[in-house]
């Protein structure tokens, strides 16, 4: 019982709390954006049509999506995501460390509004720099590709799309993540404040609340929304992330942040559209020919990554039982 409440608390957090990116909030200003769009397009199709196309919702990667969806929903409900997070272990042993080193007490500056500010964009530019390097190391790497091609491997873009990833992937940048964010907080506890007092909004922390706020969910999507060559040397617009996704040559290993296109820009992996462009998804070799479907089942999506970055690690060829398994996604699609 206990463990059905978990998931039952943890799948009603899923939509009403502020920091969840399916937040109904969220979900109703993300449904107005795409109304804006539908309308100053001149009203194509009908608006129900044209914000939930059938040939995208009830395609079998978005049938995939779902369950790898529900995977994950379960498995981080039970903590297992959480196991790897351990970001107050290196604040502790780094903020004690940077007292023993100053050799006199600790006298922490007191909590402004300035310097809340301040943490708070800190925590989010650490974060999503962290990400960024999850995200460059799992397509450079041939060992790491393989459990992020399952991502890629998506044929069409829906909101859940976000939650198609390896749980491999998930623990490996929450690995990161508690290193990149653990020695940030204790440089701002020795340097900035005396505590960690993040700006919130709703219980949620602020930056990210403005980043699911306005377009976040319409990064995976047939919806094409850019921001202009000006802030897209700064933030990532939800068209720059489907040209991430984007089977084409010239799109390969291009915007790999989330919120901040800063780090793409200063590590020359910045992509900005002239103009609306034509995009076909999946995963492609390093010509740009689609390859087969690798993660056809929820099986696939889960085994198959395994198996391909073990033939990676070991150089053993897997025994291919039928025609259709010849092909497996190359390591990367930069060669």
């Amino acid at each position: 019982m206990d463990l059905i409440r978990e998931i039952s608390a943890s799948f009603g957090s899923l939509f009403w709390s502020w920091g969840s990116r399916f937040a109904i909030l969220h979900l109703c200003v993300c449904v107005f954006i795409v109304y804006a769009i539908w309308h100053f397009r001149g009203r194509p199709t009908g608006f129900l049509r044209f914000i939930f196309p059938r040939e995208i919702y009830f395609h079998r990667s978005n049938l995939v999506d779902i369950q790898v969806f529900l995977v994950n929903f379960v498995l981080g409900a039970f903590g297992f995501f959480g196991a790897v997070l351990f970001a107050p272990v290196v604040v502790d042993i780094l903020l004690t460390k940077l007292i023993s080193l100053q050799g006199a007490a600790f006298q922490p500056l007191d909590v402004t509004w300035g310097r809340s500010a301040l943490a708070t964009l800190i925590m989010v530019m650490t974060a999503d720099f962290c990400k960024y390097w999850t995200h460059y190391l799992h397509h450079e790497s041939r060992v790491l590709w393989p459990f992020h091609s399952l991502h890629h491997s998506a044929e069409v873009l829906t909101p859940l799309t976000v939650s198609r990833i390896h749980p491999v992937y998930i623990l490996i940048r929450n690995l990161m993540m508690s290193l990149g964010v653990g020695i940030a907080q204790a440089l701002m506890l020795f340097l900035l404040i005396g505590k960690i007092d993040l700006l919130t909004i709703g219980g949620a922390n602020a930056g990210y609340f403005l980043f699911n706020l306005f377009g976040a969910n319409l990064r995976h999507s047939h919806v094409w929304l850019s921001f202009g060559p000006v802030l897209e040397h700064i933030f990532i617009s939800p068209a720059q992330h489907q040209i991430h996704h984007s089977c084409a040559v010239k799109h390969h290993n291009k915007n790999y942040g989330e919120v901040f296109a800063l780090w793409d820009w200063i590590f020359g992996t910045l992509y900005i559209p002239k103009a609306e462009e034509k995009l076909e998804f999946g995963i492609a070799d390093a010509q740009g020919v689609k390859i087969e479907q690798p993660h056809a089942t929820l099986k696939d999506a889960f085994i198959r990554p395994f198996l391909d970055s073990f033939e990676e690690v070991s150089g053993m060829p897997r025994i291919q039982r039928s025609p259709d398994k010849d092909q497996k996604p190359s390591a990367s699609p930069k060669q």
